[in-house]
């Protein structure tokens, strides 16, 4: 079966590779398939599978226009010993919850693992759609996005990336991550404001028809890497039903049994690739969706209601600090009955006002979904009580989670057995870490000295990441104005 992919806001179809191609839909909407293709295969077939060949069987449902020696060789050249582990995305029991490491990737966090195989997934795309110009991705970052996805495009042929971040609002680390990456297409840019202005900003120069003639003429098309691509979104799906399938291998599950996920959400990918997960057919109870104290979300899930009027605040999780989470927008295209027209509706609601509200009857459809949210106070308590009781460290997203999963299990009194996303190494958030943790050792030191210090606490090896960027020379240092990110574009490009 084909599987095709419409626009969220109008009735735009095209095929799996011109959606990875395109990243969004000239509409503004993004591409949803036309149908969750249903996992058929027995579970204990997948069980035995490697991580690659399992990847193989999800994406291939869903990317049906990649022929299998096409997807198979974009699996291979990014699934391989980029991560430190065979196992690519191991499970971690501890304190009676699964923690799902998808942070063994070159850039130490859970964004490798959809943006290792995005460069494969566009260039073989290009090579299937005749594209003869180069393509750009734009793309704006709340901390992790961005190195990933320069790390996967450096240097990759018929492309240049230009990623945009909060000058103020992502980690020390994460910011030296991003200026220090090599690569002659690569570009970084700070931007004074936060991650939602730039986010916007990208998403109005995707549907500038005067900026995209410019760029075209030069001999450019833009796209994306952030999760509004989905071709970032269907390889996170694999590691849903990979974790699955590891707990029947196990044998901490019986395979048909349910769990639930709990996922440290921002933008909302990385929970929705679990939702579709479910939809194809995953013995997945909850889903429960943790946020930081920018708890849009968490009042969404509770009131019908999403709105983005409030305080924007700067949190220990700033990959998390997000008050508008645009891969929502397919989950309210699912929830509405597929219904461009109402979905572009509640969309330009939130354009405009800022805020929209689901009907009763969508709101019924999200009872797949709880909502909750950790503030610093009980989120650096989670990780401190777990490192206490077991010796295992987390980061403060993961964090998040954590913390989110206790107060739900303890308020409803589930024991369904709980994986969480474990979405970055703690050696990403080292200083925030060792705040929860031990905060006696952190006045006085560096970034690096904090580095150290996690390293004596955890008894983990610092990833080659971190080790690489203590003497690596700052490459970008552009910062401009929100208003003047079009302009910049043009003038990385030449096409001014």
């Amino acid at each position: 079966m084909e599987v095709r992919y419409k626009s969220t806001r109008s009735d735009i179809e095209v095929s799996a590779s011109q959606a990875v191609l395109q990243g969004l839909s000239r509409d503004g909407g993004l591409f949803v398939p036309t149908a969750i293709p249903a996992l058929t295969e027995p579970m204990e077939e997948l069980a035995d599978m490697s991580y690659q060949e399992l990847a193989y069987v999800v994406m291939s449902k869903f990317l049906s226009d990649y022929t299998e020696e096409e997807l198979k060789a974009c699996i291979a050249g990014a699934y391989d010993s980029k991560f430190d582990t065979p196992a690519i995305a191991p499970l971690v029991k501890k304190d009676g919850v699964y923690y799902l490491e998808l942070f063994h990737g070159a850039t130490i966090a859970f964004k490798d693992m959809a943006l290792s195989i995005l460069p494969h997934l566009m260039t073989t795309a290009a090579k299937k759609n005749n594209v003869k110009g180069k393509i750009v991705i734009l793309t704006a970052t709340s901390g992790d996005t961005g190195k990933a996805a320069m790390a996967g495009f450096a240097d990759v042929p018929g492309t240049e990336i230009i990623v945009f971040y909060p000058k103020d609002g992502v980690s020390h680390i994460q910011e030296r991550q991003m200026v220090t990456q090599r690569g002659a297409n690569t570009h970084v840019v700070a931007i004074k404001g936060n991650f939602d202005d730039a986010q916007s900003a990208v998403k109005r120069m995707f549907n500038d028809p005067a900026l995209n003639e410019e760029v075209h003429a030069a001999g450019y098309q833009f796209s994306s890497a952030n999760s509004i691509n989905i071709g970032r979104l269907v390889p996170q799906i694999v590691y849903y039903v990979y974790a699955y399938a590891q707990l029947v291998k196990s044998g901490e599950i019986k395979a048909g049994e349910k769990i639930n996920i709990t996922v440290p959400t921002g933008n909302f990918g990385n929970i929705l690739a679990a939702y579709y997960a479910k939809q194809m057919g995953l013995p997945v109870g909850k889903l429960i969706c943790a946020s930081n104290e920018n708890k849009v979300l968490t009042d969404f899930f509770a009131t019908g209601e999403y709105n983005k009027n409030r305080e924007f605040i700067l949190t220990s999780s700033p990959s998390m600090d997000i008050l508008i989470s645009s891969n929502l927008e397919r989950l309210i295209y699912r929830i509405c009955g597929d219904n461009a027209a109402e979905c572009r509706k509640l969309m330009e609601s939130l354009a405009a006002k800022g805020v929209y509200r689901i009907t009763p009857e969508m709101k019924e459809r999200l009872d797949d979904f709880r909502g909750g949210f950790a503030t610093e106070k009980e989120n650096f308590a989670g990780i401190k009580a777990l490192y206490e009781k077991t010796g295992y460290v987390i980061d403060t997203h993961t964090g998040v989670a954590n913390a989110v999963y206790r107060a739900y299990a303890k308020k409803t009194g589930d024991k369904t057995k709980t994986v969480i996303a474990s979405t970055a190494s703690p050696y990403k958030f080292a200083a925030a870490v060792i705040g929860a943790i031990a905060p006696d050792k952190v006045a006085g030191k560096s970034d690096f000295e904090l580095i150290d210090e996690l390293h004596r606490i955890s008894g983990v090896a610092e990833p080659p990441a971190i080790t690489d960027i203590r003497t690596a020379p700052v490459r970008h240092n552009t910062v401009c104005a929100v208003d003047e990110m079009p302009d910049t574009v043009r003038k990385i490009l030449g096409v001014q």
